[in-house]
């Protein structure tokens, strides 16, 4: 089994644990923790395919990756900041509501 193997099926692992963290726990920085995982292994997929055929394809594609999870990071924390500042609590079932708590 080559280098290039090995990193794909840590790749793999990468993502499906980062799925099942996402779709088990209930703490909302828990989820965007797993949602960074599966993110994270896309892009060494992306890194590994581009050091295959050498060309750039593969390192635009991870840039934009890295853009867009920075981004979603920055405002997935803006909103649970915000929640837990109405509920006092970032755990997903508690933060159901549509009106908020006085």
């Amino acid at each position: 089994m080559s280098k290039q193997e090995l990193l794909f099926f840590f790749s793999a692992f990468l993502f499906c644990s980062g799925l099942l963290i996402a779709v088990t726990k209930k703490n909302a920085i828990v989820v965007l923790m797993g949602i960074e995982l599966m993110l994270n292994a896309a892009n060494l997929n992306l890194a590994l395919f581009n050091f295959q055929k050498r060309g750039m394809d593969g390192q635009l594609l991870a840039l934009f990756i890295i853009i867009v999870a920075v981004c979603e990071a920055a405002v997935g924390i803006a909103i649970i900041l915000k929640s837990y500042h109405f509920y006092h609590s970032s755990v997903l079932d508690q933060i159901s509501d549509l009106k908020e708590k006085n």
